[in-house]
């Protein structure tokens, strides 16, 4: 666990000094790296370019580099509005079995998240 720890504290640092320098103009998933415990990639949501259809089997830590309301919209049609705060960290479960869902951008903002998958 203080492993996992000491890799929350390195992401957020790396992060912070990424804030407002992507210019990205097309949302995205950057790998960062990956070891026997976690799988780390940045998501940079661009707005109207939702990411295409897909689940999440591990539980996740999300840290928001740039922050914002990003909607989770279910393959069954069910929406939430996910609202996270610049610089801070977020716990979100395994998806249940089958449910697929799509991310969502429509705030007119980049949201940017580093996102740290437990295995």
């Amino acid at each position: 666990m203080h492993r996992v720890g000491m890799v929350l504290i390195l992401v957020v640092l790396v992060g912070v000094q990424t804030i407002g320098q992507t210019g990205v103009a097309t949302t995205q998933r950057i790998p960062q790296f990956e070891n026997a415990s976690v799988k780390v990639w940045k998501s940079v949501i661009v707005p109207n370019a939702p990411l295409t259809l897909h689940r999440h089997d591990h539980g996740r830590t999300i840290v928001a580099l740039v922050g914002g309301d990003l909607k989770v919209v279910k393959d069954s049609g069910k929406t939430e509005v996910m609202h996270w705060e610049t610089g801070k960290a977020y716990w979100l479960g395994t998806d249940p079995p089958g449910e697929m869902h799509k991310d969502v951008n429509d705030t007119g903002k980049v949201i940017e998240v580093m996102v740290v998958e437990m295995k």
